[in-house]
């Protein structure tokens, strides 16, 4: 019976993970599903409240890190969300690309582009960087 509250403890700490965002309440949840085993297994509380202890300082010692910075790099600013993370990416030029009109291929997609300088023409076939989106069009110059 023991394992229950173990694993409601767990439950209960996995939902106020939920607000906390801080990984310290899902580690010690981690901890309580230990003990909830070691409890449906017939260990005495003593030995339950041990494996929940030295399972949860484990985690935060050893898992929350990782896990911190998994999150923080897939959170980087740097990273560019959206159309920002276009930007500075390569294209392949579809149809002729002047100041007027263009068609090029982002990583499969098709986009309607422009040359970023006015004096620039892509022809197809040609490598090209982006250097901004403007709503639906790629505004493009000719990679060196």
């Amino acid at each position: 019976m023991e394992w229950i509250i173990w694993l409601l403890v767990a439950i209960g700490l996995g939902i106020a993970e939920l607000f906390t965002l801080s990984f310290v309440l899902l580690m010690l949840g981690g901890g309580a599903v230990a003990a909830a085993i070691a409890a449906a297994l017939g260990a005495p509380v003593e030995i339950q409240a041990l494996v929940f202890t030295v399972v949860s300082i484990l985690a935060l010692v050893v898992v929350r890190p990782v896990a911190r910075r998994m999150r923080e790099n897939r959170t980087d600013p740097a990273a560019g969300i959206g159309l920002q993370a276009l930007e500075g990416g390569s294209a392949l030029v579809l149809e002729r690309t002047d100041n007027h009109n263009g068609l090029i291929k982002i990583d499969g997609e098709t986009w309607t582009a422009r040359s970023f300088d006015g004096d620039q023409v892509l022809e197809p076939g040609e490598e090209v960087k982006i250097v901004e989106i403007r709503g639906a069009t790629a505004m493009v110059w000719r990679q060196p």
